[in-house]
């Protein structure tokens, strides 16, 4: 199992040094990718301007776009976006796609949020397949839209999902999943691997790769650092909510992080990258030391 760390852009105050210095300790090893998550109505900053920045101080890790909320988005600047990113970072993009479930942040970019969410999401993903292998998209244009992704009909498509008709779903286009759970719980994990497994099987497709989330907190103040970071996060839930699914986030500790990683590599992850609750870098090191 490789093991990925997020920036830690959901943590407020983030600045130029701080992001940077983030991005070159993950370079440094011995993560496998670098990634983050969108939201807009959020203290956060941009996921594709953050990322971007991220790769120009980086040679080796993946970057993990998880995930974009396409249908909030025109595909066609997605799409060159993320080509564009692909040939600054010389081909290490890795794009996670889903429909998201926060309604201010869709009508913060002026976007529907309806029912249709997913299917405009599918027909968005087949536009961007176009773009990518230099279809030209638009009526009457004289160029394709460019410049064209450094990786071959463009970067590998993961859906974020754990539900099982969306993992269904998703299968038709995506090469694997990019979950994440609270916990993590062990059932949920597994649930969606198998429906994942399955689903690409009756497909005849090759076996989905298998990418997992988790919030982590570590230190004497973990538990303390860890319910003020969710209370932020979960607010758009309401209060309550943010603070009855506190305690189902259980890795506060070095040895709860090791166990919660042994028991996704046992479930068959194929990546697992880890969501910070510090801005502090010194963090990078300390998830190394202590997962060897």
């Amino acid at each position: 199992m490789k093991i990925g760390m997020n920036l830690p852009v959901m943590v407020p105050g983030l600045d130029r040094p701080t992001i940077l210095e983030w991005a070159r300790r993950i370079d440094a090893g011995p993560y496998a990718s670098l990634a983050a998550g969108e939201r807009i109505t959020f203290p956060n900053p941009e996921i594709m301007v953050t990322v971007a920045a991220a790769a120009a101080v980086t040679e080796r890790v993946r970057l993990a776009l998880t995930v974009i909320v396409l249908p909030m988005h025109s595909a066609v600047l997605i799409a060159k976006q993320v080509a564009t990113l692909d040939v600054i970072s010389n081909g290490r993009v890795s794009l996670g796609l889903g429909v998201g479930a926060r309604v201010e942040d869709y009508r913060a970019l002026g976007a529907s949020f309806d029912g249709n969410r997913m299917k405009r999401m599918e027909e968005q993903i087949a536009v961007m397949r176009r773009v990518w292998k230099g279809e030209n998209v638009v009526a009457g244009a004289h160029r394709p839209v460019e410049p064209f992704p450094l990786q071959p009909g463009g970067p590998e498509l993961l859906a974020g999902a754990l539900a099982a008709p969306s993992i269904r779903r998703c299968a038709r286009w995506a090469d694997g999943i990019c979950g994440f759970s609270f916990g993590p719980s062990m059932d949920e994990v597994a649930f969606a691997y198998d429906t994942a497994r399955q689903a690409w099987q009756e497909l005849g497709r090759t076996p989905p790769r298998l990418v997992m989330s988790f919030w982590f907190a570590l230190g004497p103040n973990a538990r303390p650092q860890m319910d003020e970071y969710l209370q932020r996060y979960l607010c758009f839930l309401g209060d309550d909510v943010a603070r009855a699914l506190a305690p189902t986030v259980k890795v506060t500790s070095a040895s709860a992080l090791r166990d919660a990683a042994r028991m996704l590599e046992d479930l068959g992850t194929d990546e697992l990258i880890l969501v910070p609750t510090t801005s502090d870098p010194d963090e990078v090191k300390r998830v190394a030391d202590i997962l060897g």
